[in-house]
C-alpha cells in the first residue's frame, strides 16, 4: 500500500430524512448517514447537552479548543480530546490505546462520567423510545435500536472523516510543485532530518500508531501514566499515542493534557524538552539531547506542518486570520468554557457536507 491513502468516497446529505428513500439500495450510505446523526445529537448524554460534535468539533478537524474538554454538568474531562479525523488505519485508540477498534471507542464516551455520563442500556432505551431513531435503525440493520447497531454506525461515519487533499498532498504525491512555498519544503527536510520528527511521526498520517514519552511526565504535577495505565507495565509510564499532524494547525490546544496553546510552544519544547520540563521522567532517548533548531528552521518546520491543513477548512483558516478568534471567544459559540450564557448544542445542526462529502 503506497503512502497515497486510499480516499473512500462518502455522500452525506444536508437533510436525513431524503435519504431514506434509497436506504435499501445503499446500506452503506444509509449507515453513514445514521452515523453522522448520532454523532451530532445530545440524546446520548445524560442531561441532553453534549454530544459526540461537543467536543470534536467539525470546524476544528473534529478536535476540541478547550485544553480538556466539558462533559455534562460542567465536568472536565482528564485529557485533550483529539481529533476524530483519519481514525481508519489506527491499530489503538484514545491517548493510552485501551480499544483498538472504532466501534470500542464509539461507545467508550457514552458511558465516562466526566463526558457523557449515560449507560449503553438507557442509550438504546432512549432511541428505541424516540419513533424518528426507531425507524431509522429498522430502515438501516432491519432491527430496533441496539448496542451493536449504535457502536456500527458511530464508527462507519467516523471512517468517512479521511483526508488527503493538503497542499503538501499536491506537492508531494501530485507533482504540482508550486503547492507549496520554499519555506515548506525546506521544513520537510528538516522534519525528517535535523528535526528527528519522522522518528515518531511517519506514515499516511503522520503517526507511526506506536507509544512515545516526550519528556510529560514527572510524578508529580504532570502525573498521567498514560499507556502504563492500560498494560501496568512500567516501561509504558508517561507514554501516550502519537497523533496525527494532519490539520494540526486547527487541533490546538496540543499533547495528551493540553499544555501548549501554539505550534510555536511544541516546537521550542520539542527543540530543547529539559527547558521547558526539567525533570520529565523516562523520556524516549530520540529526545535527551537538545535539537540545536534555529528560530528560522522552527518556522519552516511548522510552515510544513501548516501545509498537511486539508484544502476544505480553508474557510476556517480564514474566518481565524480575518477575525482574530481566541479561545475564549470560540468557547463562547460553542458553548464550552467563557459563555455566560446557556449550554448550547448549535453542532447538532451544524452541516458536516463540506468536510465529509463525496471526495
Amino acid at each position: 500500500m503506497t503512502m497515497k491513502k486510499i480516499l473512500l468516497v462518502v455522500i452525506i446529505s444536508i437533510s436525513f430524512i431524503p435519504l431514506l428513500t434509497s436506504f435499501k439500495h445503499n446500506a452503506d450510505r444509509g449507515e453513514i448517514a445514521l452515523g453522522k446523526m448520532l454523532f451530532s445529537d445530545p440524546i446520548l448524554s445524560r442531561d441532553m447537552t453534549i454530544s459526540c460534535a461537543s467536543c470534536h468539533i467539525p470546524d476544528y478537524a473534529f478536535a476540541d479548543t478547550a485544553t480538556v474538554s466539558t462533559g455534562v454538568f460542567g465536568r472536565k474531562g482528564k485529557r485533550n480530546s483529539p481529533s476524530a479525523m483519519n481514525v481508519l488505519l489506527r491499530r489503538s485508540l484514545f491517548w493510552d490505546g485501551r480499544v483498538n477498534t472504532l466501534e470500542e471507542q464509539a461507545l467508550a464516551p457514552i458511558e465516562n462520567p466526566d463526558e457523557m455520563d449515560l449507560s449503553i442500556d438507557s442509550a438504546i432505551a432512549r432511541l428505541a423510545k424516540n419513533p424518528t431513531y426507531n425507524a431509522l435503525f429498522q430502515q438501516v440493520y432491519n432491527a430496533p435500536p441496539g448496542k451493536k447497531y449504535l457502536s456500527a454506525a458511530l464508527a462507519a461515519f467516523e471512517r468517512t472523516l479521511e483526508t488527503s487533499e493538503s497542499p503538501f498532498d499536491e506537492w508531494k504525491f501530485s507533482g504540482d510543485s508550486n503547492a507549496i512555498s520554499a519555506s515548506v519544503k525546506r521544513g520537510f527536510e528538516l522534519f525528517s532530518t535535523k528535526g528527528k520528527c519522522t522518528q515518531c511521526h511517519f506514515g499516511a498520517d503522520f503517526t507511526a500508531n506506536e507509544f512515545r514519552n516526550i519528556g510529560l511526565f514527572n510524578g508529580t504535577d504532570l502525573n498521567d501514566s498514560g499507556r502504563a495505565v492500560v498494560t501496568q507495565l512500567a516501561d509504558d509510564i508517561g507514554r501516550f499515542k502519537t497523533p496525527t499532524l494532519r490539520n494540526i494547525a486547527l487541533t490546538a490546544p496540543y499533547m495528551h493534557n493540553g499544555m501548549f496553546r501554539t505550534l510555536d510552544e511544541v516546537l521550542d519544547f520539542y527543540n530543547d524538552t529539559k527547558s521547558i520540563v526539567p525533570n520529565g521522567l523516562y523520556t524516549d532517548s530520540v529526545l535527551s539531547r537538545p535539537l540545536g533548531l534555529t528560530d528560522a528552521e522552527k518556522s519552516d518546520i511548522k510552515a510544513f506542518m501548516l501545509s498537511l491543513t486539508d484544502k476544505r477548512f480553508q474557510t476556517t483558516i480564514q474566518r481565524i486570520k480575518t477575525s482574530a478568534v481566541n479561545i475564549s471567544k470560540v468557547h463562547a459559540s460553542t458553548g464550552k468554557p467563557g459563555n455566560t450564557g446557556k449550554k448550547t448544542t448549535n453542532t447538532q445542526a451544524m452541516d458536516l457536507t463540506e468536510y465529509v462529502g463525496e471526495y
